[in-house]
């Protein structure tokens, strides 16, 4: 009888062990929160020399756009990857030039050491809609044109806001048979992660071909504090809570060697980076302009 009287209390015991715990993790992730990055330009990092060779302004995109596309390939020790994906990205981009001669690019490559820094490019960015691709090319860049037709099916954008991402999702069979056990685990732990934090209306948040409209890059990136792996899953939320309408296209995709994502501790980075996405919006450390995301 003893024992029957204990469990009760013991429940009890747990349930505000819990409610402590996750007390204390919302008090860290508010505490630890860091504000916006200052973005910091060097002097020679404020001019670009045009092709013409006259040295102009590095554009902002605050200002009105001057070009169809841009496309912002992150970049971070991609000496073998990047120039095969360059080589299939301007071969596309060129031959639909000579094809439309109204259609105007330019491809911006962002390096800064060991951090993504992506906004540095996206804030330099003069297209009317901007392209995020991965150096890797792993998702063929003809494929493009897919996110665009998932762009304009998204029409009339709110307040021109509109965002279309590659996805992944198509494949997932095919690429369970190929993983071990243990990877497979990883990422139905992540995905399901993802879906309970942070995004619901998206499978693959991950495949980074995304293609957004100016207004929603300036909206989204604004608002931008995570800079590794998991800034895909902070820019859909932020598109989420800001009501800014996503399409999700499946595109070709082919695994490229050499990802700088190791397994175990990538994933719980990541993992942590969801939690704290989600407990810094909700506590109030990070905020979104308009409204308040719950």
């Amino acid at each position: 009888m003893a024992l029957l009287l204990s469990v009760p209390a013991a429940v009890a015991a747990l349930a505000a062990l819990a409610a402590l715990l996750l007390v204390l993790i919302c008090m860290i992730a508010h505490v630890t929160a860091r504000k916006m990055p200052t973005l910091h330009r060097h002097e020679e990092e404020k001019y670009f020399v045009n092709a013409e060779g006259r040295r102009e302004s590095v554009p902002n995109i605050h200002d009105p756009p001057s070009k169809e596309l841009s496309v912002v390939v992150p970049s971070y020790n991609e000496e073998d990857r990047l120039p095969l994906m360059m080589d299939e990205a301007l071969d596309y981009l060129e031959k639909r030039q000579k094809r439309d001669a109204s259609f105007t690019y330019e491809v911006i490559v962002v390096n800064d050491g060991s951090k993504d820094q992506t906004e540095k490019g996206v804030f330099s960015s003069r297209g009317r809609k901007i392209l995020m691709a991965d150096a890797d090319g792993a998702t063929k860049f003809a494929d493009i044109e897919k996110v665009e037709e998932g762009l304009k099916n998204l029409q009339p954008w709110p307040n021109q806001m509109a965002i279309s991402c590659g996805s992944r999702a198509h494949l997932e069979k095919d690429s369970i048979a190929k993983r071990s056990y243990f990877r497979t685990l990883l990422m139905y732990g992540f995905h399901f992660l993802v879906w309970f934090l942070c995004v619901k209306e998206i499978r693959d948040t991950q495949c980074g071909f995304k293609l957004l409209t100016r207004e929603a890059a300036l909206r989204t990136f604004s608002t931008l504090h995570i800079e590794r792996w998991a800034f895909d899953v902070e820019l859909l939320y932020i598109a989420q809570c800001l009501r800014i309408p996503i399409a999700e296209v499946a595109v070709n995709w082919t695994e490229i060697e050499g990802s700088k994502l190791v397994p175990f501790w990538s994933w719980l980075q990541m993992g942590r980076d969801l939690l704290f996405i989600r407990l810094r919006y909700m506590t109030g450390a990070w905020q979104i302009e308009t409204r308040k995301c719950n």
